[in-house]
């Protein structure tokens, strides 16, 4: 696999560097994209950041990532959905091609999640037309079924394209999946579902990582591509086949990656892209 058709997401390295050091680490390394978080922007010039990855020779393959929809109160939900609004700005500021929606689920205390599923709904509606305006796509991305409690209430690739024809029946565009190895592939509906992405041209990121057994936490224990049990050349294949052509995303959380040094989970990436994937 090149290196220059992979990206990096900023969370792979677990946030400790600034964004400016990261952007400069990863062009070193060969990666043709970067994906940052919003919280490596904090405080910094979107403007700046956007200049300076352009001159490191890196593109994007996305922006991560969305504040939760659901609340228990109307004000919060439009405050939470104003919050989306300015970071899809900063999205295109950015020149990011998407900007990945983990959309949250129920709010705390609450237990409606066919509630929480309809704010979802409204609150995509709500950003659509934005998003086609800037030019950047809503990239929603289902998250495996163990997170349906609280990080999001879309738990499977089926389910998403359902939310994406149901606000884009005519495929006008703006608004597709982004496809996590780590969250989709236990399905057994997912070529099925990848078939569909594609003939919709609804994929719009592809992110790799691992599933470890056993996974020691929730969500901060993924893999290395090759540690785990993923079947990743046969996903990549699906999704190619269904036409993608944008970046391979490494997007890694784990406490043992992140426990060192930032070059050595590069090399390691690079070794593994090139090896397993």
């Amino acid at each position: 696999m090149s290196l220059e058709r992979c990206s990096i997401n900023t969370a792979t390295l677990g946030h400790r560097l600034p964004i400016e050091e990261v952007v400069d680490l990863v062009a070193r390394f060969g990666f043709g994209a970067i994906a940052p978080w919003r919280r490596d922007l904090d405080g910094r010039s979107v403007a700046a950041i956007a200049r300076r990855i352009r001159e490191a020779g890196l593109t994007l393959s996305g922006y991560c990532r969305s504040t939760y929809f659901p609340a228990a109160t109307q004000a919060q939900f439009k405050a939470n959905v104003a919050d989306n609004l300015r970071a899809l700005g900063d999205a295109a500021l950015l020149g990011a091609p998407c900007f990945v929606l983990v959309v949250g689920s129920l709010p705390p205390g609450e237990r409606d999640l066919d509630a929480a599923r309809a704010q979802v709904t409204e609150g995509l509606a709500l950003l659509l037309e934005q998003a086609r305006t800037c030019g950047v796509t809503l990239a929603l991305e289902p998250l495996h079924p163990m997170y349906a409690g609280d990080r999001s209430c879309v738990t499977s690739l089926g389910e998403a394209l359902a939310i994406c024809e149901a606000l884009d029946p005519e495929q006008r565009g703006g608004i597709g999946v982004a496809i996590d190895v780590y969250h989709v592939w236990w399905d057994a509906l997912l070529a099925e579902g990848i078939r569909k992405a594609g003939e919709a041209g609804r994929i719009c990121a592809f992110h790799l990582c691992d599933w470890l057994v056993p996974t020691r936490d929730l969500l901060l224990d993924r893999g290395m591509m090759g540690d785990g049990v993923i079947e990743i050349p046969k996903i990549r294949g699906l999704v190619e086949q269904a036409g993608y052509r944008g970046f391979i995303e490494t997007e890694i959380f784990s406490r043992d990656w992140w426990g060192r040094p930032e070059s050595e989970i590069l090399a390691t990436c690079v070794e593994r892209l090139t090896r397993c994937c």
